[in-house]
């Protein structure tokens, strides 16, 4: 799919300069407890599969329609597992702010496979053996893997950078 249009409307207003935008992330298991990640496609790492909210639509139902474009797994969210903003500049140029929302997911079905164009692999990992992950992706499976009652944040006054570490 790329780039939402809705993104690309607003990318021929502002250019490169910095867009804040709603989020979803999927911690994905299989029954076998393995955790299913992209390789990105725009810069060749291994992530959680992710995507941009659309206007109008539930962060739920996003992160369903997320990892089935990409992976073609069909997913139930369990819970809401993190809640963070995080920067990302994209190889073009492109700045954004995504408040993220990273679910817990239950898988339901399908067979893992690259579904589109924003992925160049998708693949289940044991959770001992993840690939190389961004600090965003860190957190995002540490939180949805973690015994919590509630979804985690960063404290108030906290600024991503202070956590960008996380292991």
């Amino acid at each position: 799919m790329g780039v939402p249009e809705y993104i690309q409307r607003m990318r021929k207003h502002v250019g490169h300069d910095l867009l804040w935008l709603p989020s979803v992330s999927a911690v994905v298991r299989n029954d076998a407890g393995e955790l299913l990640l992209g390789k990105r496609a725009d810069d060749g790492r291994w992530s959680v599969v992710s995507g941009v909210v659309d206007p109008g639509e539930q962060p739920a139902t996003a992160v369903v329609r997320e990892v089935r474009e990409e992976t073609g797994v069909d997913v139930e969210p369990v819970r809401l597992a993190s809640v963070v903003s995080h920067p990302y500049t994209y190889p073009n140029g492109d700045r954004c702010e995504y408040l993220n929302l990273g679910f817990e997911c239950r898988w339901l079905g399908g067979t893992a496979r690259v579904n589109d164009d924003e992925s160049e692999a998708v693949e289940w990992f044991p959770p001992e053996r993840l690939p190389d992950l961004d600090a965003h992706a860190r957190l995002v499976i540490a939180q949805a893997l973690a015994p919590a009652e509630r979804a985690y944040f960063l404290p108030v006054g906290a600024v991503w950078d202070d956590h960008a570490d996380v292991r």
